[in-house]
């Protein structure tokens, strides 16, 4: 069994507000479902094994851009969106954070029940998994989140997340069942992160007498330096800085949505009257649901559709975002009536901004970009977790007692 990648995260304390997890559910879910309507649910799964789409996809739903948190929430907002439907998208997702991790077997067997796959063999994997990771791969991290995603043909990606409190990191596992090849020999084609010195192995293949010594209980296990590939460590820093982004990629979304012939003409393939910020958003969306694996080394960039619920790099703006959904619903209920004009739109309105990118090589001006954005951020309904605190002090300050 191979994952295809593990992505290393600051840990975060906090939770996802209301406000902002509705609106992940619905954003999470038209985005799998144009994901899947254009390309397939294999597809989408290959994406969710990819660590660097899988942090440009949360950084896209409104979620900070590098920590720990990301993951717990896309998986919490997928599962509360793409079970229910799994009639027409033909997924679900088991499993989740700390009790409900546990329950994932029993869930993966009810969903056997109404699929005719094997409920048993599909439970046997899950936990498969999370002991390959959490046990026969000695790196410092316990896992607390286990998230199991299938489809009706039994296809599947695990993707679970651990612990370290001495470093206060957490460490993403990403499994994929189209590389199976076995449990116990090189299942890892990727586990990646801060190296930690040497870190026990024991389903590498050149562990193969550390694993007969086990079985036989003569000799201790062999330590193992294990090899690291597909890095993604994501940096202590909270704030978005100019370094974690590709200006030029970052350039030419702005310019699509802002400068004012190619906003019209962004506007017209999506065959909307759309303003220059809500097409800004819709531009990113659109690269993650077409765009090539090697575009999101920079998953940061995707922060600058919806910003982050910690103000990074800029408030939420609610006003679009909202308006970013109902383009996206409207485009999706079209094409369950079998007009695909705005579907394609979406693939055409990324094809302009790679256009924009390769032909004019814009370079965004990071700090101007930022600072508009955070100008603005009030007429677009702009909101952190930080507002929700102010209110919830307001709520409770004790009145005075006179005597």
């Amino acid at each position: 069994m191979k994952p295809s990648g593990t992505a290393d995260l600051p840990l975060h304390g906090g939770r996802v507000p209301p406000w902002l997890a509705n609106r992940m559910t619905e954003l999470g879910t038209a985005i799998a479902e144009q994901v899947i309507v254009n390309y397939g649910q294999s597809e989408f799964l290959t994406r969710l094994s990819d660590p660097f789409w899988f942090q440009a996809y949360g950084a896209v739903m409104g979620m900070d851009w590098h920590s720990s948190g990301i993951t717990t929430s896309v998986m919490g907002a997928l599962k509360r969106g793409l079970t229910p439907r799994f009639s027409d998208l033909g997924l679900a997702v088991c499993g989740g954070r700390g009790r409900h991790s546990v329950r994932t077997p029993d869930e993966l067997r009810t969903f056997s029940n109404n699929t005719g796959l094997d409920g048993d063999a599909l439970a046997r994997t899950s936990r498969l998994t999370a002991r390959v990771d959490n046990n026969a791969i000695a790196d410092g991290f316990q896992l607390y989140l286990h998230s199991f995603v299938v489809t009706k043909s039994g296809e599947w990606v695990v993707i679970q997340q651990g612990m370290n409190a001495q470093n206060h990191l957490a460490r993403r596992y990403h499994w994929h069942s189209s590389t199976v090849r076995d449990f116990v020999s090189n299942p890892h084609a990727a586990i990646v992160g801060e190296p930690q010195g040497k870190i026990r192995n024991l389903v590498d293949a050149r562990a193969r007498e550390a694993q007969d010594a086990l079985l036989a209980m003569s000799k201790e296990p062999v330590e193992i330096v294990l090899n690291e590939a597909r890095r993604l460590t994501m940096p202590a820093h909270h704030d978005v800085r100019a370094k974690d982004v590709d200006l030029k990629r970052l350039g030419a979304v702005l310019a699509v949505a802002h400068e004012a012939d190619l906003r019209d003409f962004a506007s017209l393939l999506l065959l909307e009257g759309l303003g220059p910020r809500t097409l800004q958003s819709l531009a990113l969306i659109a690269e993650v649901v077409h765009g090539a694996p090697s575009r999101f080394s920079d998953p940061a960039r995707f922060s600058f559709a919806h910003g982050g619920k910690d103000g990074h790099p800029f408030p939420v703006p609610l006003k679009v975002y909202d308006e970013s959904l109902a383009v996206l619903r409207r485009s999706l209920e079209a094409a369950r009536l079998g007009h695909t004009e705005k579907l394609e739109g979406f693939r055409r309105l990324d094809r302009l901004t790679r256009d924009v990118e390769t032909q004019q090589e814009p370079l965004a001006d990071f700090q101007a970009a930022i600072a508009h954005e955070r100008a603005i951020s009030k007429s677009m309904g702009g909101r952190t977790v930080f507002d929700d605190k102010k209110q919830r002090k307001a709520v409770r300050t004790p009145q005075m007692n006179l005597f």
